[in-house]
């Protein structure tokens, strides 16, 4: 007997041509901060900010708003 899934649907992932200039971006913001994990998901990017008890998790469904978010999270203060 088969039974029938039922799946929501999800956006998917990819870069649209105004963002392309993002897959450059993130391996830059890799380098610099190597403690930042940064991973796809299943219609979502994710970041796993280590803190020092625990860590931060931030998700947003396309990658320049991802990295905008952690630029200004990781901007030094004199650049805020």
């Amino acid at each position: 007997m088969e039974h029938a899934v039922n799946r929501r649907a999800r956006p998917a992932l990819s870069v649209v041509p105004d963002d392309a200039d993002q897959v450059p971006r993130l391996s830059r913001f890799r380098q610099a901060h190597p403690r930042i994990a940064i991973h796809a998901g299943f219609g979502y990017w994710q970041a796993q900010i280590p803190q020092p008890a625990g860590e931060q998790i931030i998700t947003r469904y396309q990658l320049k708003d991802l990295l905008d978010k952690l630029d200004a999270l990781t901007a030094k203060p004199e650049d805020r």
